[in-house]
């Protein structure tokens, strides 16, 4: 059985931008990091019910790096994005609020990290989503 985990940032942009940023290769490996030693290489997005997506994830020393990918298993456009990867589940959730979208994240933790170090690195990467989003709805 797997622990549930929850994640989740305000994002002060429109919906179509929240959605494009968080759907389109050129822009995931811009933001998809935990921190700042690490980045994304290389991103592939086929988003469809059953389309897969793939994230390379790598050290920026080239110590260390892994394929962060799985099978869409639904879509409801500028709503909600759910997926399987590996023997795990993760839904997104884009809500609007008074401050702009709220992105939530839920997904299945695994055994080898603490719920608390999932959880960091999750919502880092969520985080840096959500710079990403508004500082380049601010140059645009």
């Amino acid at each position: 059985m797997f622990t549930r985990i929850t994640v989740e940032t305000n994002v002060a942009a429109p919906i179509d931008q929240v959605w494009r940023a968080y759907t389109t290769p050129a822009d995931i490996m811009k933001w998809n990091a935990a921190s700042d030693d690490w980045h994304t290489t290389k991103a592939t997005v086929d988003l469809r019910e059953g389309g897969v997506f793939s994230s390379r994830m790598e050290a920026k020393d080239g110590s260390m790096g892994f394929d962060f990918a799985g099978t869409y298993t639904k879509i409801v456009e500028h709503k909600r994005i759910e997926y399987a990867f590996g023997e795990r589940n993760a839904e997104v959730e884009f809500v609007p609020g008074p401050k702009g979208i709220l992105v939530r994240v839920v997904f299945d933790g695994e055994s080898t990290h603490s719920v608390e170090q999932q959880q960091g690195g999750w919502q880092a990467i969520l985080d840096n989503f959500a710079r990403y989003v508004e500082a380049k709805q601010t140059k645009s």
